[in-house]
């Protein structure tokens, strides 16, 4: 069972830009951020359910500063999909788990 981790700024190139295996959703965060709040329940059903295709992390735009910015992250939550180590999908807001699986689907099932 794969679960929701916590990336930062020292760790994003290992757990996510190193990913070769996997599609890896990054959710753009923040503690004050309702609408990601309420994200994260369907981001933790999506990574348990689709741990063996998709890795799913999360991280904090106000505790890692250079991530956001590198990135170009502008609000919260922003979802990045990156594969092989580049961004291949950019999307904005939250969303209802099924919209997201189909806006995922080409990712998921390349």
């Amino acid at each position: 069972m794969t679960e929701l981790v916590d990336v930062t700024d020292e760790d994003f190139a290992a757990e996510v830009l190193g990913v070769a295996d996997r599609a890896v959703l990054v959710q753009f965060t923040a503690e004050w951020c309702g609408p990601c709040r309420q994200l994260g329940p369907v981001l933790r059903e999506l990574a348990r359910e689709e741990g063996e295709r998709l890795k799913v992390v999360q991280l904090d735009v106000d505790r890692n500063p250079g991530t956001t910015v590198a990135y170009g992250v502008l609000g919260t939550p922003t979802l990045m999909v990156f594969r092989g180590g580049e961004p291949v999908r950019s999307m904005v807001g939250a969303r209802p788990k099924r919209r997201l699986v189909q806006e995922l689907a080409d990712v998921l099932n390349p």
